[in-house]
């Protein structure tokens, strides 16, 4: 796909911006969200990452890596590998601009989506909604 980053950097680092620590009343998700921008990316799990893009944080630099991982696991789930099916569901339900910006990206994730024989039940509406949206360009 072409990206560069330097996986081995965090998100703080690459933005170039430091968030302040989280309040102390955050929720878990805020204060998981706090630092796992301090980690470098090549050592996020898919689990963390998916948590990162769902809520849209470093997305030009994890979503790259996380189209990289899904890719590499579709391709195992015909032999009964794992299939990690919510950092596909973070990835699919991203905002429409990002993929109109990213053209590279969809033509990944429409790639990876055909290579995948057995899509749960449960994402199937955010498959048919991501195939809809990148053809029509209506927004989600």
């Amino acid at each position: 796909m072409g990206n560069k980053t330097d996986r081995s950097k965090t998100i703080e680092q690459l933005e170039g911006i430091e968030w302040p620590d989280p309040p102390a009343d955050g929720t878990g998700l805020v204060k998981a969200v706090h630092n796992l921008r301090k980690r470098p990316i090549n050592l996020l799990t898919p689990w963390e990452m998916s948590r990162l893009i769902g809520q849209d944080v470093g997305i030009p630099w994890l979503l790259p890596a996380a189209l990289g991982i899904l890719r590499k696991t579709a391709t195992d789930q015909p032999l009964g590998g794992f299939y990690d099916d919510d950092l596909l569901t973070a990835v699919l339900t991203r905002r429409s601009p990002i993929w109109q910006s990213n053209p590279e990206w969809t033509t990944s994730l429409k790639e990876i989506i055909s290579l995948l024989e057995d899509i749960s039940p449960n994402i199937r509406e955010d498959v048919q909604r991501f195939l809809l949206e990148t053809e029509t360009g209506a927004p989600n």
